[in-house]
């Protein structure tokens, strides 16, 4: 990730927009701060891509659109990379946010980036009309950056997908480990799904029912994981449920879509969570402070 960060810096400084692909299911939590650092520093425009959008709920997207066409330099648009009718949109989108450029002496130079498995590899494929790009269901499918020319005077860059070194709110990585931008290998399925559950039963409780035939009054996510695996008769050799299998079913019905259209956060619940996080971090603070300065008089004395 370090190597990476490295790379993306040194091509920043050589192209003349950003193009950022988002999981349009949890957008906030899916865009790299570093990200956004480079591009700010460098004073890029940015077209933030909600990819996905498909399998988010509308009405959360209008918001999260709304919340991010409100910034400077940025240019938000909700679309699915698989279909190509909303891929052929982008480069004219582009050119809006990069006027200037576009022309044979000054082709329109655009930088991909996101994090893993958010449709990056499936939005240069589409963008270039050819398979250039390996795409998988999996994080990290893009290992080396790559300069490809796309008609009409452009240019696209593509970087491998970018994690941060520290995931600073435990949701995010919960959200980004339920969407599949996290590998299995670095998870806990059934810890996941009980999350991925807990956040369904507060907005989205009719489609569990409506999937699994749940009645979900009064329940917590350990009780939706049991519902699937009594509904779908996953059972061990010893009788006892299989959890294991539940939660897994449960987090592929949520990748694909089968659950339903859902959306894991808002531009109110990221609201709410930044709020709580810098409670948070002033009472540490405070804390610190104080515990420094009673260590201080106790010196003092001494």
């Amino acid at each position: 990730m370090n190597a990476a960060r490295k790379k993306a810096a040194e091509a920043m400084e050589k192209v003349d927009l950003v193009i950022e692909v988002l999981d349009g299911r949890l957008p906030q939590a899916s865009c790299n701060p570093m990200i956004e650092q480079l591009r700010v520093h460098r004073q890029r425009p940015c077209l933030k891509i909600l990819n996905k959008s498909d399998l988010a709920d509308p009405a959360a997207t209008q918001a999260w659109l709304n919340f991010y066409n409100a910034q400077k330099n940025v240019h938000a648009v909700a679309l699915s990379c698989k279909k190509p009718s909303d891929v052929a949109k982008i480069p004219g989108l582009c050119l809006t946010l990069a006027p200037h450029r576009g022309t044979p002496l000054k082709p329109l130079r655009m930088m991909i980036m996101g994090i893993p498995n958010v449709g990056k590899s499936t939005l240069m494929n589409a963008l270039l009309k050819r398979r250039v790009a390996a795409v998988g269901d999996e994080p990290a499918v893009t290992k080396v950056q790559q300069r490809l020319y796309l008609g009409n005077n452009m240019v696209l860059i593509d970087t491998p997908g970018m994690l941060w070194p520290k995931i600073a709110h435990p949701s995010d990585g919960l959200m980004l480990a339920a969407s599949h931008a996290i590998g299995s290998n670095a998870l806990i399925e059934e810890e996941v799904a009980t999350f991925l559950a807990d956040a369904l039963l507060l907005r989205y409780a009719p489609l569990l029912t409506a999937r699994y035939g749940i009645k979900t009054e009064g329940i917590d996510g350990v009780s939706v994981i049991e519902g699937v695996a009594l509904r779908r008769g996953f059972r061990l050799k010893g009788g006892d449920l299989d959890l294991e299998k539940a939660a897994h079913t449960l987090l592929q019905d949520y990748r694909t879509g089968a659950l339903g259209r859902i959306s894991l956060e808002t531009p109110q619940t990221r609201a709410v969570l930044l709020a709580l996080h810098a409670e948070e971090m002033a009472r540490r603070q405070a804390e610190a402070e104080a515990e420094k300065a009673e260590q201080d008089e106790q010196d003092n004395q001494r």
